[in-house]
């Protein structure tokens, strides 16, 4: 039986199966985005559901395994030499987990990195600004009567759809015929932005024909579809 009773966050999310990854997460982008990974690579894992709703992301025993107190974290009872790692920041999980497999990333040095980069685009660029979109259009920020923070978080959208317009064009993934990291590290943000945030007529998304077909095929794959529901909201 493995252990974990090294890692706190066990204490309060307790394990049913020890030997497999344990997941904890939300279906937020940031969070489907590891159960897609986990779903497209066929690993064995128990997700755990963070109600952040309730704050549960800052409790002790969350933020043992993620100081940062942001979805998702992860536990690998196998890790680098069979002992056990903890994990937090999507990015670095989904490339622990192409590191682990050797899967969902290209295998030539040139192309793993150009991978990355995306990913980091992702990370960098398009999660913190379709966030502040739906802050400002779904949440608290709409009763703000200045709109100009919007404005600003609306044009930066639209830039980098365009971004992935002119990636995308001629190509099925964001890899060529590769379907990677990349795009799962994205796939969630765009179809929250025009769905869940209520952005797409703000955004003009439908002036992108290219990212939206990308949208579709994405989200057609059973494993995403699946992803898209992990964790079960407890």
């Amino acid at each position: 039986m493995t252990d974990l009773s090294a890692f706190p966050i066990t204490k309060r999310w307790p394990a049913k199966h020890p030997d497999r990854l344990q997941l904890y997460s939300a279906t937020t982008p940031n969070g489907v985005k590891i159960s897609i990974a986990l779903e497209e690579l066929g690993l064995p894992y128990e997700a755990h559901a963070v109600n952040i709703g309730k704050n549960e992301s800052w409790t002790p025993e969350f933020l043992s395994l993620n100081p940062n107190g942001k979805i998702p974290a992860m536990i690998d009872p196998n890790g680098p030499g069979g002992q056990p790692i903890g994990l937090f920041e999507s990015g670095a999980i989904l490339l622990y987990l192409t590191d682990k497999t050797g899967k969902l990333i290209p295998a030539d040095p040139i192309r793993r990195y150009e991978t990355i980069q995306w990913v980091f685009f992702q990370m960098a660029s398009i999660g913190p600004i379709f966030g502040q979109v739906g802050f400002f259009n779904k949440f608290a920020g709409r009763e703000i009567a200045d709109k100009r923070p919007l404005e600003r978080y609306r044009d930066e959208s639209r830039r980098l759809i365009g971004v992935l317009e002119t990636r995308l064009k001629g190509r099925t993934w964001i890899m060529d015929d590769d379907y990677t990291i990349a795009d799962i590290s994205m796939l969630g943000w765009v179809r929250n932005l025009i769905g869940f945030y209520e952005a797409r007529e703000l955004v003009g998304f439908d002036d992108f024909p290219i990212v939206g077909a990308w949208l579709e095929r994405g989200l057609a794959r059973p494993a995403v579809q699946k992803g898209l529901t992990i964790p079960a909201r407890g």
